[in-house]
């Protein structure tokens, strides 16, 4: 059974840095594709940032390039988002998630079939 366990989120000033972190389990990590999606009160979940893990190819959506970056760490199943320069309009649940499916990048809800709880991302 595939587990995606996100780290917890947090509050932080506008300009503030944060680091997300997602740690797999229950599936052959290589083979996937895993990204980042957030949902804000009111608005479709969208990708923010995704990486193909046997290649390390990654996307990073244009609200959030050159502040967000998407990494991996293969060895310990783990992905993450390093957060810089945040905005309010960053403020949103954020979900990491894994694909199984072709075309992942970028990342699409309807491309990615497992799905961590979600962390909260409160920017002031």
């Amino acid at each position: 059974q595939v587990q995606l366990v996100e780290s917890v989120g947090g509050s932080v000033q506008a300009g503030g840095s944060l680091r997300l972190s997602c740690a797999a389990s229950g599936y052959t990590y290589t083979n996937y594709c895993m990204g980042w999606f957030r949902q804000a009160p009111g608005k479709e979940r969208e990708g923010v940032a995704g990486i193909q893990v046997s290649n390390g190819m990654t996307y990073v959506a244009d609200s959030v390039k050159g502040r967000f970056t998407v990494s991996r760490d293969n060895a310990k199943k783990t992905l993450y988002l390093q957060m810089n320069t945040l905005k309010p309009e960053d403020t949103a649940m954020y979900y990491c998630a894994a694909s199984t499916l072709f075309a992942c990048i970028p990342p699409r809800t309807d491309r990615y079939n497992y799905w961590g709880q979600g962390t909260q991302v409160t920017v002031s």
